[in-house]
């Protein structure tokens, strides 16, 4: 099976080389970096160790960053595209797992933190209980780690984010892809707190996601007709 690692990149030179360098050590799937128009010295660093890059021109986001992706996923005939952040928090060593359960027949594998653990009580982990209900109120599945950021997609899944531009690597598009009758699956990985740089979810966009969240959930998704 061909399987292509997607890691998009906004301002992490302190931690790109790290993340290519667990993926090429830890795995033998390949790579793209999506340097999403960094304003540091990522793009610099990827090219001078030889990476295989995608620079963007700007700053145009992480659904855009991801698109371009699936869309070299789906150009280069790989059966399997896997989100992998380049913040240095996921783990080459876990994405195995997610490959397994997609050679198992899943169309959508989401590396989770919480199938077997429990999710801690912080306001974060509140916001991502509530997307957890609202998915269950408009499905009726159960998404245990709606927010996480490795999802692997089997080529049918990744024909439809090329195909709906309008899809998103968010929790919204969890719910559109499950009333598609997308197979979801969820398994248990372990993930390390980010060693450099912040996350660009402040308080305050935070909060703003989160209403996005509900209502695309709410409002939108939840009409998406079912094949």
């Amino acid at each position: 099976m061909k399987v292509l690692i997607i890691i998009p990149a906004y301002n992490e030179e302190l931690n790109i080389v790290k993340t290519v360098k667990d993926i090429t050590e830890n795995t033998k799937y390949d790579y793209v970096v999506i340097n999403d128009g960094s304003k540091d010295k990522t793009k610099e660093i990827c090219e001078s160790n030889n990476f295989n890059l995608i620079s963007l021109p700007i700053n145009y986001g992480l659904t855009s960053a991801i698109q371009v992706g699936m869309k070299y996923a789906l150009k280069n005939n790989y059966d399997v595209a896997i989100q992998f952040d380049g913040d240095g928090q996921h783990q080459a060593k876990e994405l195995s797992k997610l490959v397994n359960e997609i050679e198992q027949g899943s169309d959508i594998v989401i590396g989770s933190r919480f199938v077997t653990e429990s999710k801690p009580k912080t306001m974060r982990m509140l916001g991502s209980n509530l997307i957890t209900f609202i998915i269950k109120l408009t499905t009726g599945k159960k998404i245990k780690d709606p927010t996480s950021g490795m999802r692997a997609y089997n080529r049918s899944a990744i024909e439809e984010l090329v195909y709906n531009p309008g899809l998103s690597p968010e929790p919204d598009t969890i719910v559109y892809m499950i009333k598609k009758k997308k197979k979801i699956k969820e398994v248990q990985v372990e993930m390390k707190e980010r060693e450099f740089g912040e996350s660009y979810l402040k308080p305050i966009r935070a909060m703003k996601y989160m209403i996005n969240m509900f209502c695309s959930i709410i409002f939108i998704r939840s009409f998406t007709k079912k094949k």
